[in-house]
């Protein structure tokens, strides 16, 4: 990522944030990792990142909020620990203790915490080693005072006991001695004292002679000696050598504990980098609290979408200070990059500017912003900022030149996803050409189709964000009333410096000032005023255009729901017919049963004129319904589309010779694969065409009883699907016509279901004693779902 110039998070007090961030860390490691942060272009590490903080600034706001102990970098103390033989020291075990005991309590935090909301810092505390073992081997051996704990081991508690007791007898036998000597007034006013690690008695210079000991000092003025009795010398001999041997036993178990940190070395390591990452983050969390700011929603491409946002600095001191903070909305249209500020002096452009600087930086390094949850804010790969004093002493550059150099490295550098912040814009040099030059660095940036904010008073500016896309004006509120700013930042409008209006309130004379207003002329001022009316108009304009495109939508909806009802209202008259027709029909088809049934007595009695003419009669009755039926059914599921190309998967079609309808699920190379009923095929699509969904009809067969009928007889019968007394009417008009065309061999298929079809199929071919042999296919060809008949 390049930033430009070096010093940029100091030129936007991005240091203060990083500083109050690391004054919020438990430990060292985490407060330096602060201070060393670098702004990241990767977007799912920053996604997590910012998850991670806001997570922990729930756990923080909750009840039961995660706490990070104490710890301290031990990543050094690693370094000769490899040698065989070298000894850790208490203090560096206890400090690697620590880290340990750390890891233990965050894992343990998020091992009892369940809560899904979590779970991004649950997915971090997994990578925490387990070392409860040597976190139980450092306790046994050292205390919580970062002492080794007198039982460490049994050779050490019974030194320990000698020790004590071995103290106690030299306190007996020294007492007994200095009562009797005091008594005799051979000791001075201090009775006695420490010398080289031994006790002592004080004895002015004059009694040394009188008492058998070894002298271990002198005073500095030689008036008093002290002096160890003989009576305790090798008492004291005795505690020293205990006490050099516990020294030594200290150090065996040093060294035991050593030898079993050793091959845990890298996994405290590991730990301690959690511990800090942990940190690091509750830190962030913590900054976030402090200015309310939330996680808005991470764009990977550059975007300006503020809501309800506040500088963070200074709603930090103003919140503070309990005065009002004035928040902003930064949403430019999706054509608009670059955001030209204008308006008065210290009426909050280059806090706006800052801001939006600080944002970026912010959210680029991990932190939470103060804005609403409901913001968009992208990713930029630059950030190049021109702002304040640009004067170079070392480069031996006028602010002017430094500003240029600036600008000539923008347009080197800049591209579509760089972020260019620059704070009043052109100035340093002569306004006429400061603005010209301005104005055309400004066009190249378009060009370059950089993102950016920028502050000017220059009106040619203005101008140019008002003709160009990709260049929008903004300003910041004025009161001309009060003649003070109100901070209110409103995007879209440019705004006026009103230097003469803050001039006179400033209380400069009268005089000064119209000879300002001769000098500056009529037409500066009219210029802006004109430039604030065309974006009054054209701001009213666009505001009356989304008007009427709403309008149009509302009335297109109006338009289709009119013809929606329309189509249905006549739909469902045809609809109506259609079923009174289906009514008729299902009575003949009652009727044509009983003929049925009679045209087979007749059969069986030889009548067979009498049954023909009965059937033909019945034919004739058929032809009609038949015929009205299917009129009706053409108009309602007459084709819409002609054009067999605009056919789409989803659309329900009819065949373009018959009346066959189905519903397209897949179109390959001009043909579809067509769903009708419980059957699937594929078709050329030439030969189809669109229909509205087909309306659900009775699935009653008619099976027709004639003459012809009877040598076209179909042998396969598909029930599935029916209802029982569907089935049942069904079945009686097909062995009707079986019985009259003399067919061999039945086909049924039913289904298998809970067997009804099954047993229904059965029992009526038992009823009509046609039966010679029933049977089922095998399970490969539909087995007991088909039921095959041969008859007698």
């Amino acid at each position: 990522m390049k930033l430009l110039p070096k010093n940029i998070f100091f030129n936007f007090e991005f240091e203060k944030i990083l500083d109050l961030a690391a004054e919020k860390c438990i430990g060292i490691p985490a407060k330096l990792s602060i201070k060393n942060t670098e702004l990241s272009t990767n977007y799912d590490y920053l996604k997590t990142e910012l998850e991670l903080v806001d997570e922990l600034k729930q756990s923080l706001s909750s009840d039961s909020p995660i706490v990070i102990n104490e710890y301290t970098d031990v990543t050094d103390y690693f370094h000769n620990i490899k040698v065989i033989g070298f000894v850790l020291p208490i203090e560096n075990i206890v400090k690697i203790h620590q880290v340990i005991s750390s890891a233990i309590e965050i894992q343990k935090y998020f091992n009892s915490e369940t809560k899904d909301t979590y779970k991004n810092l649950k997915q971090l505390s997994l990578n925490i080693l387990d070392l409860k073992f040597l976190h139980n081997e450092i306790s046994m051996i050292i205390d919580d005072s970062g002492e080794i704990k007198s039982d460490a081991s049994p050779r050490l508690l019974s030194l320990s006991k000698s020790i004590v007791s071995k103290q106690i007898e030299i306190d007996r036998v020294f007492n007994r001695i200095a009562i009797d000597l005091k008594t005799q007034g051979l000791l001075s006013e201090t009775i006695e004292s420490y010398r080289n690690g031994r006790r002592v008695l004080s004895l002015p210079v004059e009694n040394k002679r009188k008492i058998r000991g070894i002298i271990h000092d002198e005073s500095s003025t030689g008036k008093t000696v002290y002096i160890e009795p003989e009576v305790i010398i090798d008492l004291n001999n005795d505690l020293f050598d205990l006490e050099i041997e516990y020294k030594n036993e200290i150090y065996i178990i040093l060294k035991e504990l050593t030898n079993k940190i050793r091959p845990s070395s890298e996994d405290i390591v590991n730990n301690l980098f959690i511990i800090t990452k942990f940190d690091e983050i509750a830190a962030k969390a913590k900054v976030a609290l402090m200015m309310n700011a939330s996680k808005p929603i991470l764009s990977p491409e550059p975007i300006f979408d503020f809501r309800k946002a506040f500088h963070p600095l200074l709603y930090l001191k103003n919140h503070q200070k309990n005065i009002e903070v004035i928040p902003f909305d930064l949403s430019p249209d999706s054509d608009d990059r670059i955001v030209i500020i204008s308006g008065p002096n210290a009426g909050g452009k280059s806090i706006t500017l800052k801001a939006v600087a600080l944002f970026q930086m912010m959210i680029q390094s991990g932190f939470l912003v103060p804005m609403n949850e409901n913001s968009k804010i992208g990713i930029f790969h630059n950030i190049f900022a021109d702002i304040g004093d640009q004067q170079s002493v070392e480069d031996s550059l006028s602010t002017y030149s430094s500003r240029l150099k600036n600008m000539k490295e923008f347009a080197e550098y800049g591209d579509d996803r760089t972020l260019v912040l620059i704070d009043e814009f052109g100035t340093g040099t002569d306004p006429k050409i400061g603005g010209a030059i301005a104005e055309a660095v400004l066009n190249k940036l378009n060009k370059l189709k950089v993102f950016g904010i920028i502050t000017t008073h220059y009106t040619n500016l203005k101008l140019y964000a008002f003709k160009h896309r990709g260049v929008t004006n903004a300003s910041m509120h004025f009161d001309k009333e009060k003649l003070t700013p109100t901070y209110k930042f409103i995007l879209g409008k440019p705004g006026s410096s009103f230097a003469f209006e803050m001039a006179q309130t400033s209380g400069l004379d009268n005089k000064i000032l119209n000879y300002a207003r001769f000098k500056a002329g009529k037409n500066i001022k009219r210029i802006e005023d004109i430039l604030v009316e065309l974006q009054n108009s054209k701001t009213d304009y666009e505001l009356k255009l989304i008007e009427l495109k709403e309008k149009e939508r509302n009335l297109d909806n109006l338009i289709k729901k009119n013809n929606d009802f329309y189509n249905e209202l006549n739909f469902n008259k045809k609809k109506l017919k259609l079923e009174k027709k289906q009514q008729l029909n299902s009575e003949i088809s009652k009727l044509s049963h009983e003929l049925n049934k009679k045209i087979y007595e007749l059969g069986k009695e030889k009548k067979l004129e009498e049954a023909k003419k009965l059937a033909i009669e019945l034919e004739n009755k058929k032809k009609i319904i038949a015929k009205d039926l299917n009129s009706i059914k053409s108009t309602i599921n007459s084709p819409e589309k002609s054009d067999y190309h605009k056919l789409k998967e989803g659309d329900y079609v009819k065949f373009q010779n018959g009346n066959m309808f189905g519903q397209i699920l897949r179109i390959r190379k001009n043909k579809a694969l067509l769903q009708s009923d419980n059957l699937q095929f594929e078709i050329p699509l030439e030969e189809l065409q669109y229909s509205n969904a087909p309306i659900e009809t009775n699935k009653k067969s008619s099976i027709k009883t004639s003459v012809s009928g009877m040598q076209n007889f179909e042998a396969k019968l598909d029930i599935r699907g029916y209802t029982k007394a569907e089935a049942m009417e069904t079945l009686h008009s097909y062995f009707d016509s079986a019985l009259l065309s003399g067919a061999s061999y039945l086909t049924i298929l039913h289904g298998k279901g809970n067997g009804t079809l099954r047993n229904l199929v059965k029992q009526i071919a038992n009823e009509y004693n046609i039966i010679e042999e029933l049977s089922h296919p095998d399970r490969e060809h539909g087995g007991d779902g088909i039921t095959q008949i041969k008859t007698k």
